[in-house]
């Protein structure tokens, strides 16, 4: 009889709550859920760094990232690069953010290029051209100095669009972070979907003071 009741109860506890699916809490739960991609650089990080700083930092899919330098003394130097993508699918975020914040290169010096993508099928690239120009050539031609870069993120398939409310995107850079910081600075900040962002120097420097 013991058993028989024990097997009763159980019946009954299955026929009224099947599968218990919360309706009531379904949104919130769905964003709970959701497919958040962030990506952030904050703390220390980098603080007080020096010279050459390359960063790529990607969240989500089918991001292509690149920090490319040449550098040439007397002679010519030159970047060609290519980014691309076709026919790939991936999906669009819920939520989607760049950040750098806290003291993150504060009192750096240098060179420092940063890509930064959260989401899907975004293409980044950073270029750097020098040349130290011969004793007596105070400025480097055409041919000496030159970049072909592209980055695209054309022909992609985002894939699925965020639910109701469309989802949330922002990039940010706080104002503690690199406060100090001194050279050059590259930075490129996506959040989103088939973004493409460039940033090319080309740069020419004489061996000998003027």
């Amino acid at each position: 009889m013991i058993r028989l009741a024990l097997l009763l109860v159980a019946c009954l506890l299955a026929t009224a709550w099947p599968g218990t699916p919360a309706h009531a809490g379904d949104d919130d739960y769905a964003v709970m859920l959701g497919y958040l991609a962030n990506t952030r650089i904050d703390g220390n990080a980098l603080r007080g760094a020096s010279g050459a700083i390359a960063v790529n930092m990607a969240a989500g899919d089918l991001n292509q990232q690149a920090n490319l330098r040449a550098f040439a003394s007397g002679g010519s130097v030159s970047i060609h690069s290519l980014q691309l993508q076709l026919d790939n699918r991936g999906d669009r975020p819920l939520a989607a953010s760049a950040g750098i914040g806290g003291q993150a290169l504060a009192d750096g010096n240098g060179l420092a290029s940063i890509n930064q993508a959260s989401g899907s099928s975004n293409a980044q690239l950073n270029a750097v051209a020098a040349a130290l120009t011969a004793q007596g050539i105070r400025e480097a031609t055409d041919d000496a100095l030159s970049t072909a870069v592209s980055a695209s993120a054309g022909g992609q398939h985002p894939g699925n669009t965020p639910s109701s409310g469309g989802g949330t995107r922002s990039v940010s850079v706080e104002s503690s972070a690199m406060r100090g910081y001194q050279g050059v600075v590259q930075l490129n900040q996506a959040a989103g979907s088939g973004n493409a962002t460039g940033n090319q120097l080309l740069l020419s420097v004489s061996s000998t003071p003027r």
